[in-house]
């Protein structure tokens, strides 16, 4: 048996965002990249950036770029490149700047202003604005920074408002980065990424004893499939390593879904064929007509070979919860689309959740005015309250990188966290915590309170009524009580 851990460490629990009934739980899906598949860090990153870079200098980029050395503490998910200024940008949910960085340099709120008039961009504009949300974002965000970086510094370039120049040959920050988009694509669906991942499985992939425990106990009790963008070749050889104890990747699933192209797997659907294990090709007969109603999937290899109506019925459950590490790809539309249950899956957390934060700050600045009203002409002096505070803000992001928090930039919350919130129903480090749980569980999410009603339970002398107040907010220290199902 796998020993017990304590769930009320940090770093074996699952947070919660919306109520949750284990128990009516009738099937489990899973993504592979960075869920099932966790990749190597900053090993994995590293190599996507190396083959990105080699990518951009065979289209004609200068050689100067090899010696770009990929660095894991400045990036990070959530991020927003202007394509017309070249600036990478910390959004809040609506579009208020919290951080603004031009290459390697940190502009100041006089600057920012230039730019971006009340530090304030229109985040609709997906023609100028591109957020860079995913773990595969992540070398592509530093190499965004390093080229602005390295043509602004290059004295054959003359840096202008939306670009560069050299002599009579220009290049703007929108074709830039179309190019950095082009060869991180050209990577992944045409280089040699997955090649050199799977000749170095040890070094780029990890591998959990837990996860066929887990998927074991997960068969005894639901349903399990796996959806999956990823060719059939590349995933077969993925999950022959993950689950190579003591059976086989299809002894844990009911159903395999390979080249799934979410999210399209989960709003119009694509074409449903089988692949033909033995040969590794995709069968020329289609199982379902592109009229189908629910014709969610692409390809698919099950190892029972299981009607079309189960597998269709299975995908038409309502009770199904889906882990996956992308917000858009995974959790946002498979909510959306679908109103299936969502689980995503935040690696960074297990860092986040190491960095404490100091609230006496903000518990001293809000009572320095409380006997003051309309009437009075004095002001406190909070001057020294606030370079506290602006020290204590600017130490604890850089506890967690160079860009700093994932969800928050002071006490403001990021894009990213809002996201996660708004459809993620649980979230954690890894989706193994849920092994520290009986598949009986609710979990349960706190009342949130609007602020009136958190201002006065923050006065009424019941304790219960205090616990019971707290919201539910990212990077908060104290989270939600998850209580047992009765």
């Amino acid at each position: 048996p796998h020993p017990r851990v304590n769930r009320g460490e940090t770093s074996a629990r699952i947070f919660v965002n919306r109520s949750l009934a284990m128990e009516k739980i009738k099937c489990f899906g899973f993504d592979m990249d960075y869920t099932l598949a966790v990749y190597k860090s900053p090993e994995y990153e590293s190599l996507g950036f190396e083959l990105t870079v080699e990518r951009l200098v065979s289209i004609g980029y200068p050689q100067e770029l090899l010696s770009f050395v990929y660095d894991p503490s400045f990036p990070t998910r959530g991020l927003v490149f202007d394509n017309m200024y070249g600036n990478l940008l910390k959004v809040d949910a609506y579009g208020n700047i919290l951080v603004c960085v031009h290459g390697f340099n940190f502009l100041r709120g006089p600057d920012i202003r230039e730019r971006y008039p009340n530090k304030f961009i229109q985040r609709d504009d997906t023609e100028r604005f591109y957020i860079l949300n995913t773990l595969f974002n992540l070398p592509e965000t530093y190499l965004l920074a390093c080229l602005v970086d390295f043509f602004t510094n290059c004295d054959s370039y003359t840096s202008c408002e939306t670009g560069f120049k050299n002599g009579d040959l220009f290049m703007s920050y929108k074709s830039m980065f179309q190019d950095v988009r082009d060869a991180v694509d050209w990577v992944h669906f045409k280089g040699t990424l997955k090649e050199k991942t799977v000749e170095n499985m040890e070094k780029y992939v990890v591998k959990d004893a837990k996860l066929s425990l887990l998927l074991s106990r997960m068969n005894e009790v639901a349903k399990v499939f796996l959806a999956t963008n990823s060719d059939y070749k590349y995933t077969d050889k993925i999950m022959t390593y993950l689950f190579d104890f003591p059976h086989g990747p299809q002894s844990y699933f009911d159903l395999i879904l390979v080249d799934a192209r979410k999210p399209m797997f989960f709003g119009e659907g694509t074409v449903l064929r089988q692949v033909d294990t033995v040969s590794r090709q995709t069968e020329k007969t289609f199982l379902f007509s592109e009229t189908e109603s629910l014709c969610l999937i692409d390809f698919f290899t099950v190892s029972d070979h299981r009607s079309s109506d189960w597998m269709l019925s299975l995908l038409r459950l309502l009770d199904i919860v889906y882990i996956g590490d992308h917000i858009f790809g995974d959790i946002l539309k498979s909510k959306k689309r679908q109103g299936w249950r969502t689980f995503l899956v935040i690696p960074e957390l297990a860092q986040e959740l190491h960095v404490w934060t100091d609230k006496s700050c903000e518990h001293t600045h809000s009572h320095t005015d409380v006997h003051l009203d309309s009437s009075s002409n004095e002001r406190p002096d909070i001057s020294t309250i606030q370079r506290r505070v602006k020290k204590v803000t600017h130490d604890m992001d850089m506890c967690y990188g160079m860009m700093g928090s994932l969800f928050r930039s002071g006490s403001r919350q990021t894009l990213f966290a809002s996201q996660v919130m708004r459809y993620a129903d649980l979230y954690a480090a890894s989706f193994i915590n849920l092994l520290y749980y009986p598949f009986s569980y609710l979990f349960r999410a706190a009342h949130v309170l609007v602020s009136v009603c958190k201002s006065l339970s923050r006065r009424t002398p019941n304790k219960r009524c205090q616990r019971t107040s707290r919201a539910n907010t990212l990077g908060a220290r104290n989270q939600p009580r998850v209580r047992r199902h009765s």
